[in-house]
């Protein structure tokens, strides 16, 4: 987590769930998180089983120049991370993963900027799931809100265990998103990996330090 949006949910959250696996949603109190609350979003489950915005804060919605209540949450991103957004928030879900991805939105002439998300599970039954998370700006350019966001693209993501890490979060590495195929490895120009590295497949070796 780098984003203070996202660290800010995520601590809040860990502190009222109280050592459970999730808080419910009635216990979070909007005033308690008004500072955050234009970029937090709840989703939960439709009838298809796919999960959709209950709300959404207004800079969110100012950010994809849309409401986006009851919105489809995997069609905003592009087509090859439907499934895996799919995944993660299923995950949420059922088996109270907190995730946290950062990714690259796309506005609609073509200009990008990264973002950090983070979703955490809500306690609602077995037949109401919910979750609760967050959308952060790495950066905010001039045309931000003004030209909407229309696709996301995965960059990186990460699975947390809360009990474990939450005082290393913010410096942990995250987990970059292998290529699908060989075709869209970046050019050997683009390659920015740390001097005396090297690759192998999608992941990045580092040699040791010792000499003997």
């Amino acid at each position: 987590m780098k984003q203070d949006g996202s660290i800010a949910l995520f601590q809040y959250w860990n502190r009222i769930r109280t050592g459970r696996p999730a808080p419910k949603r009635t216990e979070i109190e909007p005033a308690d998180i008004k500072a955050m609350l234009a970029d937090t979003f709840i989703l939960e489950r439709d009838t298809r089983g796919e999960a959709v915005f209950r709300l959404a804060g207004t800079r969110i919605c100012a950010t994809y120049g849309r409401e986006l209540k009851g919105f489809s949450f995997p069609s905003l991103w592009r087509t090859k991370d439907q499934r895996l957004i799919s995944r993660l928030v299923g995950g949420v879900f059922d088996d109270n993963n907190v995730v946290v991805v950062a990714f690259d939105g796309i506005s609609r002439n073509g200009r990008s900027n990264p973002f950090e998300m983070i979703v955490l599970p809500l306690d609602g039954g077995i037949d109401n799931p919910r979750c609760v998370g967050a959308i952060s700006a790495a950066r905010r350019p001039f045309w931000l809100g003004a030209d909407p966001i229309v696709e996301a693209a995965v960059e990186s993501l990460r699975l947390v265990d809360p009990d474990r890490e939450p005082l290393f979060l913010k410096n942990r590495p995250a987990i970059e998103v292998p290529a699908l195929s060989p075709s869209e490895l970046p050019p050997d120009d683009s390659d920015t990996r740390p001097a005396g590295s090297r690759r192998i497949r999608h992941l990045v070796v580092l040699d040791g330090g010792r000499t003997e």
